[in-house]
């Protein structure tokens, strides 16, 4: 319903501008126009502009050379269409993200950042994105995250025999809590069974490698041509510790040189090219801070709206802010079956064991403090952390955090499939230039 009421409001902004276009005959071009047709949505010109504008701002801040306007364009309709199939899937789920939701994602990035919300508020004008358009944005995101989590999660197994094979390979390895800061860049095999199509491929790649070997910029290179989900980002796939790189880099990333990328890298669903950027850290001990944590989850059902969902967690939290028992509330409303029977505790959390938006708000939060309530996958949440501690980890790599770390690399390689596979299944029609554009590249 949602997506048919965005269409329909894109397209009555359309008609209007044709209107005054005929109106006035000094105007001879309407004030926005349609570039492609998605499904049940429509992308205006006007959205392909400030896209445009919001990511080239950020890479000029970065400090990373742009690709020709042209291809920059396209790259970034792409983007839009992938991002509109997801949103219409939110909308199809009766997935919302609420102000609430939104204002605390908001303030968490800024605190991240080391920034009071006016001082964020400031930055983003600098950059060139009003407060509302990054709002939008990040809601926007928020969304295709969470149903790429829906999607995406429920193709993912880890099974035992995998954790039992992680953790013999790491007792292998002599204990490491370096951390490096990683560009990628992935050039896709559309047809694995086409030798022809596979050299090509492995041709551009070793290409972009000679040129990034001769200097051209790392990050440009994955604008313009990287067929992977980061690649507007300039393929920054941000820190990663050795037990959270995927498989095809694990044994190649701790022995590259900083800014100097990787040779080719294949498997069967393409070339890759990884660089390190920064690294930090060091051989020794891996000391970890752990939170002794207890939540209460309010899971959406078939007879539970998100909204109703929402209400009850809110009306929780002002339950235990007026006094309430936090262990008794646990039992009495919790949907987390294991946890709620034993006061909400979840005992001692380590990073990376949790969802995001869990980690976040456990990071956030002060010993004591009641933080949320929040939104993840599962539903809505509020948590306390009730104690903090150090933990030497060197010798102790856990079940959880072994199956933790082979879901994040799983989830990263079914994404690339399933974003493929849904942009393939979406009815496209690109309009006036941008067909003609898509016409000749499919031509060439």
């Amino acid at each position: 319903m949602k997506a048919n009421l965005r269409h329909c409001a894109k397209t009555l902004l359309v008609l209007m501008a044709v209107m005054m276009a005929s109106v006035v005959q000094a105007e001879r071009q309407p004030l926005d126009r349609v570039v492609a047709i998605v499904d049940d949505d429509v992308i205006l010109k006007t959205e392909l502009d400030s896209r445009i504008s919001t990511i080239t701002g950020r890479l000029q801040a970065q400090g990373t050379g742009l690709p020709p306007r042209e291809v920059l364009e396209a790259r970034v309709l792409d983007q839009l269409i992938t991002e509109s199939i997801q949103l219409q899937m939110a909308d199809r789920g009766g997935m919302r993200i609420s102000d609430n939701e939104l204002n605390e994602t908001m303030a968490g990035i800024a605190q991240r950042n080391n920034m009071t919300m006016d001082q964020f508020e400031q930055q983003l004008t600098a950059e060139g994105v009003s407060y509302r358009e990054a709002r939008e944005q990040i809601r926007n995101e928020m969304l295709a995250s969470r149903v790429q989590q829906r999607q995406v999660g429920n193709r993912v197994r880890v099974t035992d025999r995998e954790v039992e094979n992680y953790l013999q390979s790491m007792s292998s390895r002599e204990p490491s809590n370096e951390e490096f800061r990683l560009s990628y860049i992935y050039i896709e095999i559309d047809d694995p069974n086409d030798e022809s199509v596979v050299d090509a491929a492995r041709g551009k790649a070793e290409r972009l490698r000679a040129e990034i070997a001769d200097g051209r910029d790392f990050r440009e290179v994955a604008v313009a041509e990287s067929d992977a989900s980061n690649a507007l980002e300039g393929g920054d796939m941000g820190w990663r510790g050795r037990s959270q790189l995927p498989s095809l880099l694990e044994s190649v990333v701790p022995d590259l040189e900083t800014g100097v990328p990787s040779e080719v890298l294949g498997n069967n669903s393409g070339f890759h090219l990884v660089m390190v950027e920064e690294r930090r850290g060091g051989d020794g001990e891996q000391v970890i801070e752990q939170s002794r944590v207890r939540h209460i989850l309010v899971r959406p059902t078939e007879t539970v709206t998100d909204a109703d969902a929402e209400n009850t967690i809110r009306d929780v939290t002002r339950q235990i802010r007026a006094g309430g028992d936090f262990a008794a509330l646990a039992r009495e409303y919790s949907d987390d079956p294991v946890s709620g029977s034993d006061g909400g505790s979840l005992g001692w959390v380590s990073p990376g064991q949790m969802v995001p938006e869990f980690e976040q708000a456990m990071q956030n939060a002060e010993v004591g403090e009641l933080a949320g309530p929040f939104r993840s996958q599962f539903g809505w949440h509020i948590l306390e952390v009730q104690e903090r501690r150090q933990k030497d980890i060197s010798g102790d790599v856990r079940d959880s955090e072994a199956r933790q770390a082979i879901y994040r690399r799983k989830f990263d390689s079914e994404l690339q499939n399933w974003l493929r596979e849904i942009r393939d299944e979406a009815f496209v029609e690109f309009k006036g230039e941008y067909a003609d554009d898509n016409e000749a590249s499919e031509a060439s």
